[in-house]
């Protein structure tokens, strides 16, 4: 059976060879893969600034720098798992629902497979095509995200498919578990007060994040697996989620957040958790020439990939 991974940097340099993920092999042959990454190249659900769908590029483009050990947590991910670059899935442009709906069925057959999904966006509508794939083989799934906004709105301008009400249609589809479901980060100014309530209204345990830092990552790890359990989970990294000092290539940035480093802990501490998909999205790279919302991305996605690495 196939095993998959890097090449050794000592032996070829991280400047040469295709932009995959670590520079992983692109293989759409499942067997023998633990976790495939996988791009979702679309932004047409932005309601604000659109670049999103170069995302996928630029986190592969920042992950050269990645190497194979995990020295915080004591793990190294090519030896634990078989990792491979599986592409894009088919996306839509000028369509969102259709882009949904390719993207969700390419991503079933990965799931099907029994592969772990970790998909680099694009903007949070394809957590919506994740979860469908996902929650199709394991059930409604508990949520854990990390992001300045909950997502949680009914309609922009009519329409009912935008990044800003990507979680309520996943709650509409019972493909979240709102009861074992934790939101974090959330801050910025809103249209009404009761905008903050929509966590709770639909039963999300939901942190500011003036609340998150008051917990810390110690505390907050606690409180989500206090809340979550033994649930199988999907753990979705909004880069808006860092503050747009250390992330400001992002559609919609909200100052008033973590840095790089916090925000890389606070995922960090989530290890232990029985996580079944992961995503980290709407990294907007026209916003940030020098690259360094993809860098931080890039370290985000690495770090979801030694959670997993943890429990095999």
């Amino acid at each position: 059976m196939p095993r998959y991974g890097p090449p050794d940097a000592f032996e070829t340099p991280r400047f040469s060879g295709p932009r995959t993920f670590m520079r992983l092999p692109h293989v759409r042959d499942l067997e023998g893969v633990d976790v495939a990454i996988v791009g979702i190249p679309t932004d047409g659900a932005v309601v604000y600034r659109t670049g999103a769908r170069f995302g996928p590029e630029a986190i592969r483009s920042a992950s050269v720098m990645l190497r194979n050990y995990n020295p915080l947590l004591g793990v190294d991910v090519v030896d634990k798992l078989s990792l491979v670059d599986y592409g894009d899935v088919p996306t839509v442009p000028g369509s969102t629902e259709d882009s949904l709906a390719r993207s969700a069925a390419a991503l079933a057959e990965v799931a099907g497979a029994g592969v772990t999904t970790l998909c680099l966006g694009g903007d949070h509508t394809v957590l919506l095509a994740e979860l469908r794939a996902l929650a199709a083989v394991h059930g409604p799934l508990a949520l854990v995200q990390l992001d300045s906004h909950h997502d949680l709105w009914d309609e922009y301008f009519g329409q009912r498919l935008f990044h800003g009400s990507v979680v309520r249609r996943a709650l509409e589809e019972g493909l979240i578990d709102a009861g074992r479901s934790v939101q974090a980060g959330l801050r910025g100014s809103l249209t009404e007060a009761g905008d903050a309530r929509l966590p709770a209204d639909f039963g999300i345990d939901a942190l500011t994040y003036e609340e998150l830092a008051a917990l810390g990552p110690a505390a907050f790890s606690q409180r989500v697996r206090d809340r979550v359990g033994t649930a199988p989970c999907f753990l979705s990294f909004d880069v808006d989620f860092v503050d747009p000092a250390f992330a400001p290539g992002t559609g919609t940035p909200e100052v008033g957040g973590p840095s790089s480093r916090e925000a890389l802990t606070y995922v960090r501490s989530l290890a232990g958790l029985d996580f079944r998909g992961f995503d980290c999205v709407e990294v907007s790279p026209p916003y940030d020439p020098a690259g360094v919302t993809a860098f931080v991305a890039a370290n985000a996605c690495f770090e979801m990939l030694s959670l997993l690495a943890l429990r095999r």
